[in-house]
């Protein structure tokens, strides 16, 4: 999602309500097999695989924004309402504990945030987000991992809870992890909660410390590792936790322009165009030299605009090297895991490069899924590379990508926001 323009934060609810005089479409494509798709499928309540940007039936004509977890999605109508669907173990689609699992693909409207007028949605793999046109943040789903941010012990939350931590301030972006979360509020001030091991989000008075699932580990056999997981698995029981939002101390002195979370890694934009990044660096998704624990900056030479993050790997929207001055071209920039292509390039891939074969466009926006990647251009195009299983890069295929490929589907179609989920994609359309 596009945050910045000419290095100035907008807020989500403007960005997105700069077309709201038309209706629009939301489509899917990629892995149903947790219904977040929302599309019917041969098996009652688990939705077949889309291979093309398909619409999704039952939805308002009036959704001004999508977002994407790891097995769900959510979108926001023009009136401020939460429509949701796909995976509910956990409680993340806000519907009661007890709804028919039949039904989870099917779109339904959040219940419980009648007080609110909600402008923006948010979603991990276990909770939902909704930003209220207030700059209140609510949230609901259950982690064990003090995720909702709702106080010490909380782990779950049947309906929308307002994070009561957040009072007096206006909060304009959210960005969940897999257990850590980070919230972005108008001033520029940038707060955590949640997991807090190897330091993706940043120091918050407490020592920083490194995640007994450290996934960058070696092991000699099978059962070596299994002893490592089983044992990892126990320490977790006594995981560094941070239950309510606090201030991030690496960024006092700084004003923040957008965040982005992946699985176990953040990436921090200030709005000097410095980009920060922590967590854990098993594939070099943090993009830097220094091994230390926190925040610390990207060795990047190019000046970021807005960020994304995938399971393992990382991406930005960057201007061109080579117009500095005017601003008008955009390139995007990837580091990472790139088993399945995701970075869109050849090279090294724990040092940020451009994606060559964007050559000539203008992307605006990007995101990243477990191991595929999506921008959309100024053109309102989609291009998509990386994994291509389950047609989650809406080609038609279930072939993978080294380098992006323009989503003919769409062509002619004004795509106004493209998300994606671990292993499905969203598209808005307007008409």
């Amino acid at each position: 999602m596009l945050q910045l323009l000419k290095h100035r934060r907008i807020t989500v609810g403007r960005f997105y309500h700069r077309w709201i005089s038309s209706k629009s479409t939301v489509m899917s494509f990629g892995d149903g097999s947790h219904g977040a798709l929302g599309l019917p499928g041969p098996i009652i309540g688990m939705g077949s695989d889309a291979y093309e940007p398909t619409p999704i039936p039952g939805l308002p004509p009036d959704i001004i924004t999508i977002a994407t977890g790891h097995f769900h999605s959510l979108a926001v109508t023009s009136e401020g309402h939460v429509w949701g669907w796909g995976r509910n173990n956990e409680g993340q689609l806000g519907r009661h504990p007890l709804s028919p699992r039949e039904t989870w693909n099917e779109p339904k409207r959040v219940e419980g945030l009648n007080k609110v007028r909600v402008q923006a949605a948010f979603a991990s793999g276990v909770i939902s987000a909704a930003l209220g046109d207030d700059g209140s943040l609510w949230v609901w789903g259950s982690s064990k991992r003090g995720q909702l941010g709702l106080g010490k012990g909380i782990t779950k939350a049947a309906l929308p809870s307002k994070v009561e931590t957040f009072s007096g301030e206006e909060i304009v972006k959210v960005s969940l992890g897999w257990g850590h979360a980070l919230a972005l509020a108008k001033n520029g001030n940038l707060f955590g909660w949640g997991y807090y091991a190897d330091g993706r989000i940043g120091k918050i008075g407490r020592e920083l410390e490194i995640s007994p699932l450290e996934s960058s580990q070696e092991f000699s056999g099978i059962e070596a590792a299994e002893k490592s997981v089983m044992e990892a698995i126990e320490k977790e029981k006594d995981m560094p936790i941070i239950w309510e939002p606090g201030s991030i101390e690496e960024l006092h002195e700084l004003k923040v322009a957008d965040v982005a979370c992946g699985l176990d890694h953040s990436l921090v934009l200030c709005c000097d165009g410095t980009l920060f990044s922590g967590g854990s660096n098993a594939y070099g998704q943090l993009g830097r030299a220094n091994k230390d624990l926190g925040l610390r900056p990207v060795d990047i030479r190019f000046r970021p605009l807005a960020i994304a993050s995938g399971l393992g790997h990382s991406l930005a929207v960057c201007n061109d090297p080579s117009s500095e001055e005017t601003g008008k071209t955009t390139s995007v920039v990837s580091w990472g895991w790139n088993q399945s292509s995701q970075l869109g390039r050849e090279g090294p891939e724990n040092i940020p490069q451009v994606v060559e074969g964007l050559a000539g466009e203008t992307p605006v926006s990007v995101s990243g899924g477990r191991a595929h990647s999506l921008a959309l251009t100024a053109k309102k195009e989609v291009w998509a590379w990386g994994s291509g299983r389950n047609g989650r890069l809406g080609l038609g295929s279930s072939v993978d990508e080294a380098e992006p490929m323009l989503v003919e589907y769409l062509e002619g179609s004004e795509v106004v926001q493209a998300v994606a989920g671990l292993d499905h994609s969203l598209v808005l359309v307007a008409e």
